[in-house]
């Protein structure tokens, strides 16, 4: 999508972060945005800024994690702008608990935004980027981490999976005019590590409390410090317009994590190494 001016564009976790980043970068490009987020107050305030720059923006807030929520949002963006080319399901929580001590509710909370939202999205949204037959683009946020071995295995599972669906439907999607592009981003400076202040009531003992001392602990720590100085979010937002411009299949923030990028794809490789040349059984 080299021309992205007056094109439309729908955005989850909007408010803050890196979705508001992308809604800046975007909205700079002459895209007109919906921005859509769990937070109210956040996601008026949020709208209210882009506006003062004389973008086209709007809001609406939603659930992600609630299908229903997430067809609302659709009607109210076909409602005001008429046609959506871009879809960009960047909402997600750093949820979850690590070995021996997650629960049902972590799980559900952190699938259900992480994971189920943007395969809802694309079910939702992708028919309607079809429908005007102009073209389109699909970004999806996972992260860094789902190329590499980290300690939280719901938010993992989740960002796994987000990379899954985006690398399959590309090559579906393609034919069809648009574009598939996932997002991995690392330390960015965002709320991730506060996530726990948008847990729905239905998901209740999805969040325990940290421990303040031993591994998990410093883990946290270090997690925080790396993120309350990450790249600028609004950098990031400028990565992605600069994807779906050229249709970047991934868009990566920094180099930081490449090496080990690359000693688990040796780790993959060496799994091929010990049978080769061995004639499998019949």
């Amino acid at each position: 999508m080299k021309d992205l001016a007056g094109k439309t564009a729908f955005v989850t976790g909007a408010a803050s972060g890196i979705g508001l980043g992308i809604a800046t970068a975007l909205s700079q490009a002459g895209v007109k945005v919906m921005l859509c987020d769990i937070e109210e107050a956040a996601l008026a305030k949020a709208v209210a800024n882009l506006k003062r720059t004389n973008a086209d923006v709007d809001g609406v807030r939603a659930d992600v994690s609630l299908k229903a929520e997430l067809k609302a949002a659709a009607d109210a963006t076909l409602a005001r702008y008429g046609e959506i080319h871009i879809l960009v399901n960047n909402a997600g929580v750093g949820g979850g608990s690590g070995y021996g001590r997650w629960t049902d509710a972590s799980w559900n909370w952190t699938l259900g935004v992480n994971l189920m939202s943007v395969i809802w999205g694309i079910e939702i949204f992708g028919p309607l980027i079809e429908a005007h037959g102009e073209g389109g683009q699909i970004v999806s946020t996972a992260s860094i981490a789902r190329l590499i071995s980290g300690a939280n295995p719901s938010y993992n599972v989740t960002k796994y999976g987000v990379v899954a669906l985006s690398e399959g439907l590309r090559v579906t999607l393609a034919p069809r005019g648009i574009g598939v592009s996932v997002l991995c981003p690392g330390f960015i400076r965002t709320q991730i590590v506060n996530s726990r202040r948008n847990v729905p009531q239905r998901f209740t003992g999805a969040i325990e409390g940290l421990p303040t001392e031993g591994p998990v602990a410093e883990f946290v720590k270090v997690v925080n410090d790396r993120v309350s100085k990450g790249i600028d979010p609004l950098y990031v937002g400028e990565l992605v317009r600069e994807g779906i411009e050229n249709d970047w299949p991934y868009i990566f923030t920094d180099n930081e994590f490449e090496p080990l990028i690359d000693d688990r794809f040796a780790a993959i490789k060496q799994g091929f190494d010990r049978i080769r040349g061995r004639e499998p059984r019949h």
